[in-house]
């Protein structure tokens, strides 16, 4: 059975290789579907059963995503050009679809990227890919870490997950509007319950950033509070850290147990942060509080 399920993610990993390799050409459902040696009349159910979103999405994201990286590399690159291998017919189309998906003209991103709104957007890429992906952890990525107190502002979620990007955008707007950029101030993520709770409403998390002593946190939704300092188990993802469920797991099934720490009263939580290339994705840190 393991054999078998191995084989089918393979012929998944070789088409999404083959789309890497030819967004300047056709892949429509046919061509795709060849590509893996399925048949085209059930592909597109296969695929969004797997990677989660549709193929023609998957497409249009694979495209847009390279099309930011040639309006952010200042190659000299027309944006005509980038258009048009993007599959677009004409450069007004192509800034009505960029503005729509990333909230910045292809203009605007050029001279000063948003990487934020860039990685929310792109994030159902990264999820998608991290499907057949997954990333496996080893007690040697762990290290025990004393970790100083930190003062943060926060913004709580509270119910159904799929009401989060509500919280996100009201916590990204105080950020911004107190002058507190993700590259300067700690970002932080607090879980109170796991990912997907059996009741949706019963979900808990709060969004934090770092603020200084003499920094007012005042304003709609937003608390003033701590993140205690002490000892914690830290576990450091890369790249895709849209899910990190994975990881929280590994630090509580198989890492705690086999190391004889024990768990001290406050949630796990993880620190983001960009990567030195943006573009390229995010890191976190998850910490494991520990006694």
């Amino acid at each position: 059975m393991t054999t078998a399920l191995d084989h089918y993610h393979a012929r998944m990993q070789r088409v999404l290789d083959h789309i890497d390799r030819h967004l300047d050409g056709d892949l429509d459902l046919e061509a795709v579907s060849g590509v893996a040696a399925f048949s085209k009349f059930h592909f597109h159910r296969q695929f969004k059963a797997t990677f989660g979103i549709s193929l023609h999405h998957y497409v249009q994201l694979a495209r847009m995503k390279r099309a930011s990286k040639q309006l952010a590399d200042g190659q000299g690159v027309s944006v005509t050009e980038i258009a048009m291998d993007a599959g677009f017919e004409s450069p007004d189309a192509f800034a009505r679809a960029f503005r729509q998906r990333f909230a910045q003209s292809p203009s605007r991103f050029r001279k000063s990227p948003e990487w934020e709104p860039w990685l929310a957007a792109i994030s159902p890429l990264n999820a998608a890919r991290s499907k057949i992906m997954q990333e496996t952890f080893t007690p040697d990525q762990v290290t025990i870490r004393e970790v100083g107190p930190t003062r943060v502002a926060m913004f709580e979620h509270r119910g159904d997950p799929q009401t989060f990007d509500v919280t996100r955008e009201r916590f990204i707007a105080w950020r911004k509007a107190a002058g507190l950029t993700p590259k300067t101030s700690s970002t932080f993520n607090i879980w109170y319950t796991e990912r997907r709770p059996a009741n949706p409403a019963d979900y808990r998390m709060d969004l934090c950033v770092g603020v200084s002593a003499d920094q007012k946190i005042e304003g709609e939704g937003v608390r003033e509070g701590e993140i205690p300092g002490g000892r914690c188990a830290v576990l450091r993802v890369t790249g895709d850290t849209h899910n990190l469920e994975p990881a929280a797991l590994y630090l509580y099934r198989d890492w705690l147990p086999a190391s004889g720490e024990e768990m001290r009263d406050f949630p796990i939580y993880c620190q983001r942060f960009f990567l030195d290339t943006p573009e390229h994705g995010t890191a976190a840190e998850l910490h494991l509080p520990l006694r």
